[in-house]
């Protein structure tokens, strides 16, 4: 309904009522000119019903008083006890007339006792509890007095229905707000709000609406998709927190019963608002069950996660991130001109970087900040995707500033080609994946998985290091022996968490000691024998799924299943350094800023040690050398020795340090 078209119904509404209003009032005064043996008026039943229907005839929707006795099944005796309590809202004559009536100047308000005796047709039933009139809470009675005595008043609810400016109950209003449509959603969006759509009028015809179960981390947009379903079957949306849910069983029927009759009137729709998380909180989530066991109408479940509903029917639908093709559109709409200036790297963000329409945008104003880096424009577009997109692991990953180079690393070659493959893949999965459309091949194994094996110290978490530097990602490691959890089930949502929040920015996830979950495959005995396999079994479905790199790293390669390895894309042994690995090692050990003196890396190299044992000797060389106020000499190296073979239960021979010391 257009603007003009709405004023001239808010119009006729308000004849309308005064209309309804004036025959009820005429009852009234044709009842007190009983009572005083005055000439009654010649006005008809006949005559104001015509005058009512001639207003009707002419509106474009039916008068809202009429609505209101249709929609809840009014009599013509409640029908006129919701009129006379709507006459003492709006028209002065009518407490008048109720004192009078009543006798008593104190009582100029309406009562049960009032309708009963005045109205014709009138009966007890509707002042019932179970009537209309109160279950709906039209109208409201006051308490502590004799029931039919009481003063009756109507609901501020009813009161602005029937003026036209339907408005939620205050009791509703504070719980929830209105979700406004705020424009066109992109196409893939807009397809689910569509099929929404439908699934609601199909079942409105059948009589079947089923719960709709949004899922996924794009809040706003659920609730875009949401809004926008709701306007094309003529909702309105409301949003209701599940933590405001009440728990109190009076207070949660009062809430269904008022939200129930916005459902009847037929223009309201709720959306119940997950995504904060109330899992643990067992009155709030048995509160929240409750609520959709019972209440009716269109309602929409907005969760991170799949959630266990009630028994009802129920929709889930999964609402990602935009597809691959919608971002590189809403990254050039972004940069505007400024597209040029990025070489053709949009696709490269879009194959790294999964990331919402806002976050492209917010990406795009930061770049073009006057305090943003003088680096290239895709250089900085790449940062900014990287920061932004950061997940929180704090509890479950430690973030690792990789600093590591290829320089730095020492390896047999064939160990190295392995790493640069990795990295090949990680670099161009998009141009094999969609460009070559691999992926039409079927989406399992496109994962980038690697398993890095090799006793303590060997370079396995300096390789990640390396890895993630060249492809200007970041690190998380992950130590497995603190995810596993001895109770069933949580070890498997611990790991959700960790790729549900990487997912976005493809970081490079670092699991180390996967031995803690990854033994050999035992034969089920009991339920924790079952899930411990399940957990193995997720981990690996979510590392095949992963749109980054993963990386699992063992010190017992030959502790694991065949059947798990065989599901591992790379698999990169790190031997134990033989003496030239360890003169290489010892070459770049020391950073170029560190004073030494007289080191000899042949006489070094041959501690029968690691690359991470030489570096904790080369930084308490470092230590004890600050300290004399001295560059690092061979004297300095071989106390640090000593102490790292004592931490290490083993004995300095005399052939690793002959000549060391002179």
């Amino acid at each position: 309904m257009n603007l003009v078209a709405d004023a001239r119904w808010q119009s006729a509404n308000h004849q309308y009522l005064v209309a309804a209003l004036a025959v009820v009032q005429e009852t009234l005064e044709q009842f007190v000119q009983t009572q005083e043996g005055s000439e009654v008026s010649q006005n008809t039943a006949e005559d104001s019903q015509q005058r009512l229907a001639a207003i009707a005839a002419a509106m474009t929707k039916p008068p809202a008083l009429e609505v209101v006795c249709g929609t809840f099944d009014l009599s013509d005796f409640e029908r006129d006890v919701l009129l006379l309590c709507a006459g003492m809202e709006l028209d002065a004559a009518f407490p008048r007339l109720c004192a009078t009536i009543q006798g008593r100047e104190q009582q100029a308000y309406p009562t049960f006792s009032l309708a009963l005796t005045v109205f014709p047709d009138a009966h007890l039933s509707a002042i019932a509890p179970s009537s209309s009139l109160l279950h709906w809470r039209l109208i409201e009675v006051e308490e502590n007095r004799v029931f039919t005595l009481s003063p009756l008043r109507l609901s501020r609810w009813a009161l602005l229905y029937l003026m036209g400016m339907p408005h939620l109950d205050r009791e509703l209003s504070g719980l929830m707000k209105p979700v406004v449509n705020r424009g066109a959603l992109l196409p893939s969006y807009e397809a689910i709000a569509d099929r929404l759509s439908t699934t609601w009028i199909e079942g409105s015809e059948r009589g079947l609406l089923p719960i709709v179960q949004l899922c996924g981390e794009e809040v706003t947009t659920k609730w875009a998709i949401a809004a926008t379903a709701c306007e094309q079957v003529d909702l309105n949306l409301y949003r209701l927190s599940a933590q405001a849910i009440p728990q109190e069983r009076r207070e949660l029927e009062t809430f269904l019963r008022l939200w129930q009759r916005e459902v009847i009137l037929g223009d309201r729709a709720l959306l119940v608002d997950c995504d904060g998380g109330y899992h643990d909180d067992v009155a709030q989530e048995s509160a929240l069950h409750q609520l959709l066991e019972e209440i009716g109408g269109i309602v929409l479940v907005s969760s991170r996660d799949r959630r266990r509903l009630p028994q009802r029917p129920t929709l889930t639908i999964e609402v990602s991130k935009p597809t691959p093709t919608e971002q590189q559109a809403i990254w050039k709409a972004a940069l505007g001109e400024r597209q040029t200036e990025v070489n053709g790297q949009v696709e490269a963000l879009v194959a790294q970087f999964d990331l919402s329409s806002s976050a492209i945008a917010a990406a795009c104003i930061a770049a073009s900040s006057p305090t943003s880096s003088p680096s290239p424009l895709s250089s900085q577009l790449w940062d900014i995707c990287r920061l932004q997109s950061r997940p929180r692991l704090e509890e479950l990953a430690q973030r690792i500033e990789p600093a590591a180079t290829w320089e730095e690393l020492v390896l047999p070659e064939a160990q190295r080609q392995v790493l640069r493959d990795i990295a090949v893949h990680v670099r161009q999965r998009s141009q094999v994946y969609d460009t070559w459309c691999f992926r039409t091949k079927g989406n399992r194994g496109l994962g980038i998985s690697a398993l890095f094996a090799g006793s303590s110290g060997t370079g396995k978490t300096m390789a990640a290091e390396v890895l993630a530097r060249e492809l200007r990602l970041d690190l998380y490691r992950i130590d497995l022996s603190s995810v596993v959890s001895k109770y069933i089930g949580d070890t498997e949502k611990n790991l959700r968490r960790v790729f549900d929040a990487a997912e976005s920015s493809g970081v490079i996830l670092l699991f180390d000691e996967a031995d803690a979950l990854f033994g050999k495959r035992s034969e089920v005995k009991d339920s924790h024998d079952r899930h411990a396999n399940i957990e193995v079994s997720y981990l690996l479905q979510r590392m095949e799924a992963y749109r980054g790199l993963a990386i699992l790293t063992t010190n017992l390669k030959d502790a694991l299943d065949q059947a798990f390895l065989r599901r591992i894309r790379f698999i990169v042994q790190f031997p134990f350094p033989d003496l030239p690995e360890r003169v290489e090692i010892w070459r770049h050990i020391f950073p170029a800023a560190t004073p030494t003196q007289g080191l000899e890396v042949e006489k070094l190299a041959q501690l029968n040690v690691a690359g991470g044992n030489i570096r904790n000797i080369a930084m308490n060389a470092a230590f004890l050398a600050a300290e004399a106020k001295e560059a690092v000499q061979m004297s300095h190296v071989l106390q640090a020795a000593k102490r790292e073979y004592a931490k290490l239960e083993k004995s300095l021979t005399d052939g690793e340090i002959r000549g060391w010391v002179k």
